[in-house]
């Protein structure tokens, strides 16, 4: 914390940050269209992607460090991160069989308390009820943050490059709130810690196909952090509630929080557009270092998601974040066609190494 960033690493080098506890959040039920299905989360994708970048040859692949929950509680509140740790447990306790899953929340005009019995404690903590909570969550998504701050500390170490292959995502994670398979919100969590550590200025660009509405919750009253999201519009595309242009920040947040929600069918040009506009103002914000919530889910065959790049698309993509010369952490956030999810993930890293200057 609060070191200096060292003299970057060499051209082509590109480091990724990997743990195979992602396995461990290995849940069996999703709630999806009115049926409880298989998760399109899956430890698959992590499996897949990995294996992309071993091919690719990108560069050291290294286990991450371990880190306390200190970076955690610094955007998260300690009683949503005392739930996430105990909600197992509990559940089990109760009596309850199979996978925990939210059911009744605090809604329009009800108390906003947090209930005592474990039923009312998933409502009061979730977004959403697709994503079940099951054993090994939550040591997944300990894990899963280490690996993103892992990737910071890269950066702060000189690395221009790093990808942190973080499972579970983390970007619909808010200040209190779970889901949308998500717990703990890496992306945000890895910009604090480089806060923290005396940068000035981060950005956070999220590019996975759904909004980043967690990141955006807890950075949108701030000034250090400029968070550009491009995304399906909510009026049509989950998490509904958030991601619409005109949030643009509050207090002295206002003006550092930009979205780009997009309608279905979007094709590459309309999408590189908004990303080439969304790395104008990064460019003008001059930040230290850049976060990159890397969601590949933008893919034309992707199962829950209905934007339509192709994959060397993402090449371009890469290529575009790469021209922009500022030390760069991706972290994994979505990407559900499980059979390209790794080609279209190392497309973006291969395409940003390319352009990368020394």
């Amino acid at each position: 914390m609060g070191q200096e960033r060292n003299t970057l690493k060499p051209e082509g080098h590109l480091k990724t940050i990997y743990s195979d506890q992602h396995r461990l959040r290995d849940a069996k039920t999703e709630l999806y269209g009115g049926e409880l299905v298989a998760p399109f989360e899956r430890p698959s994708r992590a499996d897949t992607i990995i294996n992309a970048v071993r091919k690719a040859d990108l560069g050291a692949i290294d286990q991450p460090e371990k880190f306390s929950l200190e970076p955690v509680l610094a955007v998260h509140s300690a009683d949503f991160v005392a739930f996430l740790e105990t909600a197992w447990t509990q559940w089990q306790q109760s009596g309850y069989q199979g996978e925990a899953i939210p059911t009744v929340w605090p809604a329009r005009r009800m108390q906003s308390r947090v209930p005592r019995f474990i039923e009312g404690k998933l409502g009061y903590y979730a977004l959403a009820a697709e994503t079940s909570i099951c054993e090994g969550t939550w040591a997944a998504a300990l894990t899963s943050k280490d690996v993103a701050v892992t990737g910071a500390q890269g950066l702060l170490e000189g690395e221009q490059g790093v990808f942190s292959l973080c499972r579970p995502p983390g970007h619909h994670a808010a200040r209190d709130l779970y889901g949308g398979y998500c717990f703990l919100n890496n992306a945000a969590i890895a910009t604090q810690y480089l806060r923290d550590a005396d940068a000035e200025r981060v950005a956070v660009l999220d590019i996975d196909f759904h909004h980043g509405n967690g990141t955006q919750d807890i950075f949108y009253e701030r000034a250090d952090v400029l968070f550009c999201s491009l995304h399906g519009d909510p009026d049509d595309a989950f998490p509904h509630f958030l991601g619409y242009a005109d949030e643009t920040g509050a207090g002295s947040g206002v003006g550092y929080n930009r979205n780009y929600p997009m309608p279905p069918g979007t094709p590459f040009a309309q999408w590189r557009d908004a990303l080439v506009d969304a790395l104008r103002h990064i460019k003008q914000f001059a930040p230290q270092f850049l976060i990159v919530s890397l969601g590949v889910d933008t893919f034309e065959n992707d199962p829950i998601s209905f934007f339509k790049l192709t994959t060397p698309d993402y090449l371009t993509a890469g290529e575009l974040i790469g021209n922009l010369g500022i030390p760069t952490l991706f972290v994994m956030e979505g990407g559900y066609d499980i059979e390209e999810v790794g080609t279209n993930t190392v497309n973006v890293l291969t395409g940003f190494k390319a352009a990368c200057p020394n």
